[in-house]
């Protein structure tokens, strides 16, 4: 069992049902309001390791869904001071365990990681059902 620091969007279909994998398989979860909570470039960068930045942006957000914001198009740094500014557009959840940062809830990825204990389920737990 390891506690898992849990960035969430409340209300979140997904990340309802993200937290109860992590909680069945015995991980303590603290979930913490993506939107609500004071981000810096700094404190956001580590949960992207070295993805591409299309990765760490959240593909349902208006912004992106508009056109407003591309991420293909878009630097490390102006995508993290866009995050910073609108939290909306961060890819969640944001996970964390001690020193270990993580983005988005690729099954396989978070199961050979921290162990979920349980079967994948069939239903993609990332794209928002309500898009």
């Amino acid at each position: 069992m390891v506690q898992v620091i849990f960035y969430e969007k409340p209300g979140c279909i997904n990340n309802a049902k993200q937290k109860a994998l992590l909680w069945k398989a015995g991980h303590e979860v603290i979930s913490h309001n993506l939107l609500k909570t004071p981000w810096t470039g700094q404190k956001l960068r580590p949960f992207f390791g070295d993805r591409p930045v299309t990765e760490w942006f959240n593909q349902t957000a208006p912004a992106v869904k508009s056109g407003e914001v591309i991420p293909e198009q878009t630097s490390p740094e102006t995508a993290l001071a866009l995050m910073v500014a609108n939290p909306l557009l961060i890819r969640r959840p944001l996970l964390q365990v001690g020193h270990n940062y993580q983005v988005g809830f690729d099954y396989a990825t978070i199961d050979a990681w921290i162990n979920l204990k349980s079967d994948n389920p069939l239903e993609d737990l990332e794209t928002c059902p309500r898009s």
